[in-house]
Order: structure tokens, then sequence, then C-alpha cells
């Protein structure tokens, strides 16, 4: 038998003789691979997308219109960062042309196109949807982008494929506090807000619904699964919150797709 002592000093040499060996493995596979050209790969994060744009384009309120309806429609985030880093996506002056506005013709370059979140993306922005709701952004009342014209057709019109039975449910249940949401139930709503009907009569109606949860005063207190942050600690919801997954999302825009417009005699005009 050895001593004790020695025992516990010949398991610890040979504990660290194992572990040097193993680092020194390690090393050498790393350095193996680095060599003959396979470099450990990390998978990207296909929910995040990153966007190089230019400070004009995003100081002028675009993307903080457009980005919260790409996260709703792609389940997509999107991380702004400036020109020239390191991203999977850029919008400046190089590319294929998108929209028009600010002195400039927007394109988009892709620099992952591999990436699923990244062609989520660009689908979105070249889909008719995408398209109008560049240009029905504006600043002062004033539109500032136009769209530029693909080759491709697009569908005419928006279509919904939700749950409209649900989406009844859910309007009424939610939508009711505030808004007339149902014919047959024209007390519902409040007298300073408009009704479905009346909304649903405006030419962007699509982009007003599918942005809703951006527009005054609804951040205040809507929350939408996956696609909104949490109230901050500070400021909670002042009322109980409106709070939607994106199946119950695409349920209420299908039921508002198929409401008869108000008729209100004559173009209503918006400011």
């Amino acid at each position: 038998m050895f001593p004790p002592t020695f025992v516990c000093v010949f398991v610890d040499r040979t504990n660290a003789a194992f572990l040097a060996l193993g680092m020194r493995t390690i090393l050498s596979m790393v350095i193996f691979c680095f060599a003959v050209g396979i470099a450990p790969t990390v998978k990207a994060d296909e929910r995040t997308v990153r966007l190089a744009a230019p400070n004009e384009l995003v100081e002028s309120g675009l993307l903080k219109f457009l980005l919260p309806r790409v996260s709703l429609k792609t389940q997509v985030r999107v991380e702004i960062l400036d020109p020239g880093s390191d991203a999977d996506v850029a919008l400046g002056s190089e590319g294929r042309p998108l929209f028009e506005g600010l002195g400039e013709t927007w394109s988009i370059q892709i620099a992952s196109p591999n990436h699923a979140g990244t062609q989520k993306f660009e689908d979105w922005l070249m889909s008719e949807v995408g398209q109008r709701t560049v240009t029905d952004f504006k600043i002062d009342g004033v539109q500032v982008f136009s769209a530029v014209s693909f080759s491709e057709e697009t569908n005419e019109g928006t279509a919904f494929e939700g749950d409209a039975a649900l989406g009844l449910k859910l309007s009424v249940s939610h939508c009711g506090r505030c808004h007339v949401s149902v014919s047959d139930q024209p007390m519902l709503g409040i007298g300073s807000t408009p009704s479905f009907f009346v909304l649903r009569a405006l030419d962007d109606w699509d982009i007003r619904f599918q942005t809703f949860y951006a527009l005054n005063p609804h951040p205040a207190f809507t929350q939408i699964k996956d696609v909104t942050e949490p109230f901050h600690a500070e400021r909670p919801s002042p009322i109980v919150p409106i709070e939607l997954t994106l199946e119950e999302f695409d349920a209420i825009l299908s039921y508002v797709s198929a409401l008869e417009p108000a008729d209100l005699g004559a173009p209503l005009k918006t400011q």
C-alpha cells in the first residue's frame, strides 16, 4: 500500500497528464480543420436578420414603420446595423431596386442568400403588401416613397387565410371595447373611434389593420406573441391588455377582409 499522500499526488499528476493530452489533441484537430479548409460552423439564428441601412433611411422613420409588419408576417426580427457592417442584407444604392424616395433609388443587396430569415425579409419587401406598406409611409401627411415596378406579376388585393369565425369572436371581445366591429351590435365601442366598417372603406385598410398594434394608442395595451416586446416594468398596460397570437391576429384580419365597407357617400379624406 502506498502512503495516502503519495497516492493523491500520483492521481493528480495522472489526471493532469490526461488533461494536457486531451487539450493537445483538440488543438491539433482544430489546426488540421483550418489547414484543409474545414472551418467549424455555427448555425445562424434563422429568426434574426442583420440589416445594414444608411442613417438617412433610418432617420426618415420608414424602417420603424416597416419592421413591425415584417416581424408579424414572417416572425423574423430585424436588427439594424450601420452601413458597411457584417450584415445579412443591405439597403442602399447597389443591388435590386425596391423603391424611390429622398432623392434616391433604394435597392436591396443580399449577403446571406442561404439564410431563411433573409429570404423571408426579401420576399416580403418585394410583395404587394410590402410595396404598399412602403408607399403608405408618410411624413407630415406627405407620401415620401414610391414603389419600383417588378417584372413579376403580383396578385391583386390582399388575401387572408385565417379563421374568420374566430376573428368575429375576437373582434367583439377585444376590439369591441372601442370599435363597433359587428353590424348587429351598434352600441359596442365608443363614439370617438371609427367602426370596422368605416375603416374597411379606406383604401389602405389592410395596412392599417396589419399594423394596428404599432399605431397609437394600441402599443400601450397590446401584445402580439413573438412580435411585440413585453411591457416595460415601470410602464404596465393602463387597462386589461389585449393579448393575441399570430393565429388569432390572422383570424381577425380574415374577418375584417370579409366585411362590407361603409358607404360614406364620398371619398373619405384622412390626415
